[in-house]
């Protein structure tokens, strides 16, 4: 497997970091979509995404740094070799949350409504750029007989890719990258609902996302551990049990209060 796709020059340029961009490329390129919708200016949008994305992919290196220490103490530098992989999505959301947040709250905008856009569209991001771990040979499970595999109709391409040192691992950025697009699309279809409520996207995600990688998780080698536990197991239970409130919070509400798509809560949003 060959991380690089081609080069210019002296300079690589990886699969990886072809992935990560079609990811934020077509994650903005939703988030826009649905903002539009609404009557919210593109300017904002892309202002608000350029710095979630500087922000998030800062905190998704130093998220994973600081669970490697020991990978970079006799080499510092190799922390700025992001097209190399090591970036921990779950470093990146908190980062892109926090400037989502902070952004929103300096042009006065609802932050929920914001993450209802923004939330759904992550799926599909994370989708995407699971690829860029198939061509860095990372994020997989256990050891794994290739005949099983094609059992389940994993093509011989990604088996290959799977094969390490001649071993073939389970190939759980797959399994992961389907569960999302599917998710993605069932979460897309259902925020068009006449009696979907704000807030409501954002919870689903939080379920979904927090469900996908916490079962996921269970089978990958190479995750980063805080004591006996795998963190990504943590903050997936985090995220499953704040979806659960959330949902819980605005199913209590009035079948036609806060609508997400009612034309009377535009307006708060619209500038």
């Amino acid at each position: 497997m060959n991380p690089v796709a081609f080069t210019i020059g002296v300079f690589e340029i990886r699969w990886y970091s072809i992935f990560i961009l079609a990811a934020v490329i077509f994650g903005y390129i939703t988030i826009n979509r649905e903002a539009k919708r609404f009557g919210i200016r593109g300017d904002f949008v892309f202002n608000m995404m350029f710095w979630s994305f500087i922000v998030g992919l800062i905190c998704a290196r130093l998220y994973y740094v600081i669970f490697n220490l020991d990978l970079f103490k006799s080499d510092p530098l190799s922390i700025v070799k992001l097209w190399e992989g090591g970036l921990a999505i779950h470093g990146g959301l908190l980062g892109g949350l926090v400037t989502i947040i902070l952004y929103c709250k300096k042009y006065k905008v609802k932050t929920i409504r914001i993450l209802d856009f923004v939330a759904p569209a992550m799926l599909l991001s994370q989708a995407i750029g699971r690829w860029g771990n198939f061509f860095n040979q990372e994020a997989h499970g256990a050891a794994i007989d290739p005949d099983t595999l094609r059992r389940i109709f994993i093509p011989d391409f990604i088996i290959n890719g799977m094969t390490i040192d001649g071993v073939t691992y389970t190939p759980s950025f797959l399994f992961e990258s389907i569960i999302c697009l599917v998710m993605f699309i069932l979460i897309a279809f259902i925020r068009r609902g006449k009696y979907v409520k704000i807030g409501q996207p954002l919870g689903l995600y939080l379920l979904a996302y927090g469900g996908i990688r916490f079962f996921i998780e269970m089978g990958r080698t190479d995750s980063l551990m805080l004591g006996g536990f795998k963190m990504a197991q943590i903050i997936s239970v985090i995220f499953f049990i704040s979806g659960l409130c959330i949902m819980a919070y605005t199913s209590r509400k009035s079948k036609f209060e806060d609508l997400y798509n009612d034309a009377s809560n535009i307006d708060e949003i619209r500038f």
